[in-house]
């Protein structure tokens, strides 16, 4: 991850790496980390072969993921990734974008989702995190 500069206390730095086509806008962005938590974060939009290096590099994973976020505050999300899963599941871009933006800054907060409880208690707060933003429950199913 590139040196970022100092941040202040409730900023949210945007890099937008990838053709910034169908990459909502770095409002929005910034409006849903702000949402999730009130720490410093960056926000990089990466294309698939960053995504998968990264995830290579960090997880052991040899595929890209929709989103990993790391403990310097860094969240680095996946646009070919997140594209696919919003069509496969039949939900908007922005709306993918939202919850993975949310889920990211959560994991920052100390969140995890291994154990059944702690994955309920994220998903719970996911939902009232983006239920706060005009985003509908991004597990319900319909």
């Amino acid at each position: 991850m590139p040196t970022k500069p100092t941040r202040r206390r409730n900023s949210v730095t945007l890099q937008i790496a990838v053709s910034p086509r169908g990459v909502p806008s770095a409002p929005l962005l910034r409006k849903w980390a702000r949402a999730a938590g009130s720490s410093p974060v960056s926000l990089r939009i990466v294309g698939e072969r960053e995504g998968r290096e990264l995830n290579r590099t960090f997880r052991s994973i040899d595929r890209a993921t929709n989103v990993l976020s790391f403990h310097t505050g860094d969240i680095v999300l996946c646009h070919p990734v997140i594209r696919r899963e919003a069509r496969a599941q039949g939900k908007s871009v922005a709306a993918h974008y939202a919850h993975l933006v949310v889920h990211g800054v959560l994991h920052l907060r100390g969140y995890a989702h291994e154990k059944k409880r702690d994955a309920a208690r994220m998903e719970a707060r996911e939902i009232r995190i983006l239920r706060r933003v005009g985003i509908r429950n991004p597990y319900a199913v319909e």
